[in-house]
């Protein structure tokens, strides 16, 4: 059962951290407005448009990622406050242990990550695919990439695809040369001149073409000029279309989905997914670990009064966001697990706030 000191805590860090929400937001939509109003003056884009296929979906994005940022302004926002006003001292004076003063903001905190972890895993990356596309369209061109020349990737471990070239307007292939390899040598070899996309869901027809078979030294090839053939592959046209940011704009089933796919073609291309993939899961913990360092923070009377605390949360703060970085960039670049670079700012601050918790007023 909630008391009303459970009650009055929660309100209070639900109200705030709605107005922080509230207040950045408006922020951050001006300072983006700003920087790129002569974009949108050039280009031809109308208002709902930018109101309704951008702007609408920017909020999400935004929020995604300072939520646990915001979680922890708002905590030492609203608790120094009490602290000053010695509401935190009155507690203790009263008999409340510090751990049951912890409970509310606990309460508090799941909510905002429970929420947090559903916005991260399903909703923000729906809204990031309109977003996505309006930028490829109106604002960052290079956003949408095609694999166009000289096209190498792997349908599975022991299967290649070569392509000298990718039309994206027709979806067709000019120099098109699968190879399969058995163990390390290679057993048969597709060529074809031409390879075009016929129908859903990847039914290609080759032109063209001819094929070699390996076995030892010894060699047969068959030639058909002139001659079609319509065959599958394990691919399609959507796989030669890049995003910039293609992991944000999935949810998290589909995430899956591309890094399994991506698992079964032998190759590791997938970590920068998986990285994307821990961290949906990682994130939501973080707005708990800010909460309780917050109130450690914040929970102490002090001379500095609430401007020390915020500039402390304020710095704190930006150091999980720049350790984030860090974790991440050493995972997709230099081989840390994806887990581990995730879990690892989590990890750090979470001994932080374990630290900070010994040291607090109890």
């Amino acid at each position: 059962m909630l008391k009303k000191l459970d009650i009055y805590i929660i309100k209070k860090y639900l109200s705030t951290f709605v107005f922080t929400i509230v207040m950045i937001t408006m922020i951050a939509i001006a300072i983006d407005f700003f920087e790129k109003v002569d974009k949108f003056l050039k280009d031809t884009v109308t208002v709902n448009e930018i109101i309704f296929d951008y702007y609408l979906n920017f909020i999400p994005w935004i929020n995604g990622l300072l939520w646990p940022l915001f979680a922890l302004l708002a905590v030492i926002f609203f608790t120094s406050r009490l602290a000053n006003d010695s509401e935190i001292i009155s507690m203790l004076s009263a008999g409340i242990s510090y751990n049951r003063i912890m409970r509310p903001f606990l309460i508090a905190a799941v909510l905002i990550a429970s929420a947090h972890w559903v916005g991260k895993n399903y909703l923000i990356p729906q809204s990031n695919k309109i977003k996505g596309e309006f930028e490829s369209v109106h604002i960052r061109k290079s956003n949408k990439k095609t694999l166009e020349d000289n096209t190498h990737f792997f349908l599975n471990k022991d299967e290649k695809v070569y392509i000298k070239y990718f039309r994206k307007y027709d979806s067709t292939a000019n120099t098109f040369r699968l190879e399969k390899f058995d163990e390390g040598k290679l057993t048969y070899v597709l060529k074809a001149r031409k390879l075009e996309f016929k129908e859903e869901p990847n039914v290609w027809t080759l032109k063209d073409y001819e094929y070699h078979s390996f076995d030892g030294l010894n060699e047969e090839l068959v030639i058909t000029n002139g001659g079609t053939m319509d065959t599958t592959f394990n691919f399609t046209p959507e796989d030669f279309f890049r995003y910039s940011n293609q992991m944000e704009m999935m949810t998290t089933s589909d995430l899956r989905d591309f890094i399994k796919k991506e698992e079964s073609r032998g190759i590791d291309t997938a970590t920068k997914f998986k990285t994307e993939l821990y961290g949906r899961s990682a994130d939501p913990f973080t707005i708990i670990i800010l909460t309780l360092m917050g109130l450690a923070i914040s929970s102490r009377k002090t001379r500095g009064g609430m401007g020390f605390q915020l500039a402390a949360g304020v710095i704190l703060g930006s150091a999980f966001v720049i350790i984030q970085k860090f974790s991440m960039t050493f995972s997709i670049n230099l081989g840390l697990h994806a887990m581990l670079g995730a879990w690892l700012p989590n990890i750090f601050f979470g001994a932080i706030t374990i630290w900070l918790y010994k040291k607090a007023q109890k």
